[in-house]
């Protein structure tokens, strides 16, 4: 194993005992509360949030602007009238909201997006929303090319390439921060819902794996893990879903007939969840110190039985390598 380099943005414990209390303790920083509407200040912070045509992504932007922040707020096909919305919102309330085309699924639009984006803030981002995502619901077999292409294209090399391009500014100015946009099917398995719980668990290796490889140049990341809240999320889950439905054969719609019954028709209706509760909780880890940030928050007020998989998690993975060459990088995420 390489040698890793020498670590002081956190005091590392190195007794045995403090080894093996580091898992619960950083496990209980996941649990969700809900933080006041006006608990952070983000004044003189650059936010670039993907997907904020709807749901997370513009509640987000119009949050975090009001607390203080720069905020880069991306969508695709621009023009588009929700574009045209926030704009007003941020002229009418003087707001810093600066509105880029970005579809994470493209190479140059991300490029020249996060360029952009650099150049009004005057050097590297501090902070990227990785939010933009999707759905495809349906059992795994139903899930044609074409559907798991763009889930994947979307919810993980979307993400990987928004990474790629604000890592090199961030690492400029040794300090960051990424969120992840996961799921509680970042963690556990409903069947049924296509590869969403696919994408969302690679997301979560992924953003473990930057937090570890992150530590020496300051920049945190932490993995967002949402329960089910009433976005726009499933009005385009049930638009993609119904096009795959409609192009799949007879013999393997037959194969699952409750689930194939069910596929295009979910519309998250009877969730009464305020989905300001992740734009709070974002802006209230953005407002932690840098290195004291957890790398994972569960969001909801009532459900959130994948805090039990976090812990477990973070114990094997203290077992797995705190005591070899990496084990300075896992114990400052993990304590």
């Amino acid at each position: 194993m390489p040698e890793i380099p020498s670590i002081d943005r956190r005091r590392l414990l190195l007794s045995a005992a403090a080894i093996a209390a580091a898992p619960a303790a950083r496990a209980a920083q996941t649990t969700f509360s809900t933080p006041s509407a006006a608990s952070a200040n983000l004044s003189g912070k650059s936010i670039l949030i993907t997907g904020c045509s709807s749901g997370f992504g513009r509640l987000g932007a119009e949050h975090y602007a009001r607390l203080g922040a720069k905020v880069f707020a991306t969508m695709r096909n621009m023009p588009r009238p929700e574009a045209d919305e926030l704009r007003k919102l941020a002229r009418d309330e003087n707001l810093d909201i600066e509105l880029i085309e970005i579809d994470v699924r493209d190479d140059q639009q991300v490029a020249k997006g996060v360029a952009r984006a650099e150049k009004s803030a005057g050097g590297g981002i501090d902070v990227l929303v990785n939010n933009a995502g999707l759905g495809v619901t349906g059992p795994v077999e139903l899930q044609d090319m074409e559907a798991t292409m763009l889930a994947f294209d979307t919810n993980v090399f979307g993400c990987q390439r928004m990474a790629r391009a604000v890592l090199p500014g961030m690492r400029a100015k040794k300090s960051g921060q990424i969120f992840q946009i996961s799921s509680q099917l970042g963690r556990l398995i409903v069947p049924g819902a296509g590869h969403y719980s696919a994408t969302k668990f690679a997301l979560e290796a992924m953003g473990e794996q930057m937090a570890y490889e992150l530590v020496p140049h300051g920049i945190d990341v932490t993995i967002i893990q949402p329960g089910g809240y009433p976005t726009k999320v499933w009005v385009n889950r049930n638009l993609y879903t119904s096009n795959l439905k409609a192009r799949a054969e007879d013999e393997r719609l037959g194969a699952y007939p409750q689930m194939a019954a069910a596929m295009g028709e979910e519309d998250g209706s009877g969730r009464s969840t305020d989905p300001m509760d992740v734009p709070r909780a974002i802006a209230e880890i953005i407002a932690m110190p840098p290195g004291e940030r957890p790398l994972r928050r569960a969001v909801h007020p009532t459900f959130r039985p994948q805090e039990a998989v976090n812990a477990a998690m973070a114990e094997a993975q203290m077992k797995f390598l705190g005591g070899s060459p990496y084990g300075p990088l896992v114990k400052a995420v993990l304590e």
